[in-house]
């Protein structure tokens, strides 16, 4: 565990020892906000909540993550320095999580710093908190499931635009997944029970559940059971490129 909080702590100053750590937290609350308060309608809507602020994460996320993730491993081996730090005393497993965690612990504060539209909620009226915290929660967690792909993808190449485009076009399969236009041609050449496997793997359809305050388990293991599969898969990709 210590190794752990070593790698990420090392990781987290890197990010605000160059301008990756400002540049995201700025576009993440300018353009989330801008958008929840323009094309949300966030005040013509007269509701006291946070649905326009949210519904744009999963498109926000779709960008930003993967501009965060292809680094992690792309970039060490562009520079040489991954020879080096996986020479240290540590283990591949807690080079993934340490990097993992300093990388979504960015994410975790730049919706930490969006504070001020939920005080401006509860001013204006009287929100569901609750409904508010589980959408919090959600869209963590998203983001989380687009970072491990994210760094899965940049494990398996030096190229961090191809990093980038690759995890970018993975979440978009995942995002699209759940929505009638890939579901409805898909059922007409495949069983229900296929259609609804496809369904279900959405991560439109677990974020929505639980934006709108719906804390069901099953959410909860979907992002964290695809969260655990791509470390595991970032994990292979390293020893893999690791043999001799």
């Amino acid at each position: 565990m210590l190794n752990i909080l070593i790698v990420t702590r090392r990781e987290w100053l890197a990010y605000f020892h160059t301008p990756i750590a400002p540049l995201y937290l700025i576009i993440f609350l300018v353009l989330s906000s801008a958008l929840a308060f323009y094309l949300g309608g966030f005040y013509e809507r007269e509701i006291a909540d946070l649905e326009p602020f949210f519904q744009f994460h999963p498109w926000i996320y779709l960008f930003l993550v993967p501009a965060i993730g292809m680094r992690l491993w792309s970039e060490e081996y562009r520079s040489g320095s991954a020879e080096l730090l996986l020479t240290l005393p540590l283990s591949t497993w807690e080079v993934v999580l340490g990097k993992y965690l300093a990388a979504l612990g960015l994410i975790g504060l730049g919706l930490a710093l969006s504070f001020p539209i939920w005080i401006t909620v509860n001013v204006l009226g009287d929100p569901d908190n609750g409904v508010i915290v589980g959408a919090y929660l959600g869209s963590w967690l998203m983001a989380g499931g687009f970072l491990a792909i994210s760094a899965a993808a940049s494990a398996a190449t030096s190229n961090q635009v191809v990093a980038f485009i690759a995890s970018s076009s993975i979440c978009f399969v995942f995002l699209m997944a759940g929505m009638p236009l890939v579901l409805d041609p898909i059922g007409q050449v495949l069983p229900q029970g296929i259609v609804d496997v496809i369904s279900q793997a959405s991560f439109l359809i677990h974020y929505s559940a639980m934006a709108r305050g719906m804390l069901d388990l099953k959410s909860g293991v979907y992002f964290v059971g695809l969260i655990l599969l791509m470390l595991i898969s970032n994990w292979a990709l390293i020893e893999v490129r690791k043999a001799p």
